[in-house]
Order: C-alpha cells, then structure tokens, then sequence
C-alpha cells in the first residue's frame, strides 16, 4: 500500500485527491491550514473578485458545471464549486482541516516523508504532493515608514470586511488583477481614493455576461454543449500562445482593442497618457475589466504615477514632494510567487534544503519533481504558469502524470522515484532558452521574474505541448529503488 499527503485544498489538492482515488489509491490524507477548502479562492474575497478565464474552462474536466451563473464566475461561486467538487468526490473525509505543514523531510531509511505539523504532531506518508499554489502567500511592498502607518492597513487578499470606506480618504498602492476588481467597487463610497500605479497595466474589455436560464437550459439538457463551449474557449486561448511564446508582434489585434478600448473610455488626453502603459504587451499579466477607467474617472478619485518616497504616521508623500493625507491604506501588491512552497521547509535526500537548492530561482523536471527529493511532486510548481490559457489545463495534466507515477511506486514495487539530475537540468536549460524568445523576456520588471531576472513562473510553450509530455510517464527519466535495496547511501538501481 502506498500512501500519499497532499498539502493545499484549492484546485490542485482537490484534483490530485480525486484522480488518485479513482485510481484505486486510497490511502491519502490532506492537509489545510485552513477550516475550508478554495486556497485562493477561499481567501480572496475581496469586493469584485472574479475570475478572468470563461466558467467552462475554469472548472475541472471530470466535474463539469453546467449552471455557472456568469461567464466568468465571480469568486463566492467558485469557491462554492470547489466546496462541492470536494463533497460529491468525497474527499472532504479525508482532509485535516486547521493543520499547517511546518516542513516535511525524507527519511531515507524508512524511504518516507515525514511531515512536522503546527502544534507539534507529526506525519508520515511514502508520497508528499505539494498544492499550494503560487499565490498563497501576499507581498507586502518595502516602503519606508509603512509599518508606521496609524490608520487601517490590510492585503486584498485578507480583506476587512468591516471597514467602512465611507468619507474615508483611501490610499489603494498597486494596479494588477486584484485592484481592477475592487478599486471599482470601493471608489463610489470614498471621499477620496489615490490609487498609486508603479506601472499602467494593459486593459482590455470583458466579455461578461449573465447566463439566461434558456442558455443555462441549454447546458443541461443538450449532451455535448458544454463540453463543446468548454473546447472552444481552450482553442480560441490556446491560440495565443503564438503571440506570448513565439512571435509577440502576432499580439497587434490585442493591442488595438487595448488602444481602441482606452481612447473609447478616456477621453481626457492627460489621463490617457498615465493609464498608457510602457512596457511590451503580455511581459507582465494582461487584464480584462469594464469598470476600471470609468471607477478612475470619478471625482475623488486620482491616479498617481510618482513613486512612493514614504508613508507617514497619516499620510503618503511621493517622490515630487507632496504629501497627501491618509485614513486606510489598502495593499494590491499581489503575491510572492516566487518563493515557491515558503515558509515550509522541505529536507530532502542527504539532507539537502530545497529553498538553498532553490536560491537562484526555483525549477523543476515538467515543472514537477526535484532531483535530490524522491517522491516529492509539486503542482503548480515552477515554470508552469500561463498567460494565454487556463492554468486548470496545466494542473490536470500533472495530476495525470503523478497519478502515473504513484502507480508507479505501488505497481513496480519501488520505494524511491526520484527524477535524475541530468534529465532535469537539460529541461531547464530548454526552459529557459525558449522562455528568453518569449514576450516575458522583453525587459519589463513583473512578478514572472526573481530578484535576478530569472523567470520561474511561466511555462514558454503551448499547453498542448505540455499536456504531451505529461501524457506518459518516462520512467528512464527516474532514479528507481527496491524495496528490497540496502539502508542508506546505497546506489540508486534503475531496475525495480
């Protein structure tokens, strides 16, 4: 019998728990620091907060959703799907629910991970398969005197919902995905709301719309229809894939609805001009809304573009000298994604720290096994993120691959798969030889990059490329041991 820990509840944990189970392996347990299933989509509920891939493609292939309420969901909703997905397959028994992982380490005579829990328990499991995510963990911007602040300061994606906004005068630092949703939805009930932009993003229009109930009918009853919708919006995204990874001058039609959806909703030239971003499009993560000009075009609301020289016991002053004052500071500064599976700490073969491994940017064999950390598997892990398609795609087609590989370890009565150091290491080499021809590579600072410029968070390729080398597992790539093998130290054997 060969059991499995899986860290994270979002999509992946929940994905991996399901497939697993399908595949005849139960032995498996889930770990969420948390009293609820979602990740992200449990903790980001921040006014506005919805999704920017189409329903049908932002749901899990084997749990299709036909009575999605809008095209694109809001966040209440998908939260919602993934508390039911873990219900209707249930894996919801199987979850510790309030159980922080602090760290695991392989035991290389026991040939186990054994995880160190908050509160001093302990764990211990052949596989360990990581879903955390890369955006789990807030990024609080280093600016002088912010810990000073005396007024309310608190993350998107820790929210307070009972702060009143009302005649406050509001400072919002960041212009990503996060404060395009809620900028719009705070904006009407301030006095007055700076929001501060390190860079202009590229915006275009969302093509939201509510599902009738004649449509939602449709999805029901007519057999195929939603998968048909659901295939259709994969091939228009995949498409994209020429623009951001092999020519991104092929993005000019995305830049002229950008243009035309700008000149159409700001017709002030002065604004116009700030809200024109400076880098190439798609190096940094393009975003869709109908709301964020009008929101910067009410009367209390100001776009500034200086930078932030500090924050002050009330107020923030800029770069240019001025000083404006300041009740409530709301940080859209996004997430440290680059810090992969922070704060735990993962012990691996020899002893060997994976974040020292890791110190000149996270990579990883598919973007999912580490040499040195045997039956170690990392979902959404480094190299895998998209800007053209959905990531659920990504997921799946690791979980399908890990899957292969458990039943690898419990069919070929092997105890230790670990991927070898050479096959990793020519994987990304061709990751980053490809990722330097890519529209990520065009020279803006995005947080795709490290501090050295190193991009670990997007995968250079088609999905369809990557789903085929998921297809099958390789085991040649792998360093195999018996059961039967000598204690530790011993030489890894490629025959099982």
């Amino acid at each position: 019998m060969t059991s499995v820990a899986i860290i994270g509840t979002g999509f992946g944990g929940l994905a991996a728990a399901v497939r697993l189970m399908q595949a005849g392996i139960d032995d498996l347990v889930l770990f969420e620091k948390s009293g609820d299933v979602g990740g992200v989509w449990r903790d980001n509920t921040y006014p506005g907060a919805a999704c920017d891939v189409p329903s049908h493609l932002y749901s899990l292939s084997f749990a299709p959703k036909p009575d999605w309420s809008r095209r694109f969901a809001p966040q209440a909703e998908i939260h919602q799907y993934l508390r039911d997905v873990a219900r209707d397959f249930d894996v919801v028994g199987r979850i510790r629910f309030d159980t922080e992982v602090l760290g695991a380490a392989f035991d290389e005579d026991a040939r186990r991970w054994r995880l160190s829990l908050a509160g001093g328990g302990e764990h211990e499991a052949d596989v360990l398969i990581t879903a955390t995510g890369q955006l789990s963990r807030p990024s609080t911007p280093d600016i002088p005197g912010l810990g000073c602040f005396q007024g309310a300061v608190f993350h998107s994606a820790g929210w307070d919902h009972a702060h009143d906004f009302r005649d406050e005068r509001v400072a919002v630092l960041g212009t990503g995905a996060s404060a395009i949703q809620f900028v719009p939805a705070i904006a009407p009930e301030t006095a007055r709301l700076s929001v501060f932009q390190r860079s202009a993003p590229y915006v275009l229009p969302k093509p939201d719309r509510a599902y009738g109930s004649r449509a939602l009918t449709r999805f029901r009853r007519i057999p195929g229809l939603l998968r048909l919708s659901r295939e259709g919006n994969y091939f228009s995204n995949e498409l994209r894939t020429l623009g951001f990874n092999t020519e991104p001058r092929l993005l000019f039609a995305h830049r002229a609805r950008f243009r035309e959806h700008l000149l159409r909703e700001v017709p002030d030239p002065e604004l116009r001009q700030k809200l024109t971003p400076t880098d190439p499009m798609g190096c940094k993560r393009i975003l869709m809304s109908n709301e964020w000009y009008p929101a910067l075009q009410l009367p209390q609301v100001e776009v500034v573009a200086d930078r932030i020289s500090e924050v002050r016991a009330g107020s923030i002053v800029t770069a240019d000298g001025v000083e404006r004052p300041v009740d409530t500071i709301v940080l859209g500064t996004g997430f440290a994604a680059t810090e992969f599976l922070a704060p735990m700490t993962i012990t691996g073969r020899g002893g060997r720290d994976l974040h020292q491994q890791w110190k000149d940017g996270a990579s990883a064999f598919l973007g999912t096994v580490v040499p040195g950390f045997p039956n170690l598997f990392v979902l959404y892990g480094p190299n895998t993120n998209l800007g053209h398609n959905s990531i659920l795609v990504m997921l799946e087609a690791q979980v399908g691959w890990v899957v292969q590989a458990v039943r690898a370890l419990r069919d070929r009565r092997v105890s230790r798969l670990e991927v070898r150091a050479d096959v990793a290491a020519a994987f990304d080499a061709w990751v980053q030889r490809r990722l330097g021809g890519t529209v990520f590579a065009a020279g803006c600072h995005s947080w795709y990059l490290t501090e050295s410029g190193r991009n670990t968070q997007n995968w250079p390729a088609s999905t369809l490329t990557f789903r085929r080398r998921l297809r099958r597992l390789t085991i040649e790539d792998f360093e195999l041991s018996s059961h039967r093998a000598a204690g530790r130290g011993e030489p890894a054997s490629n025959s099982a």
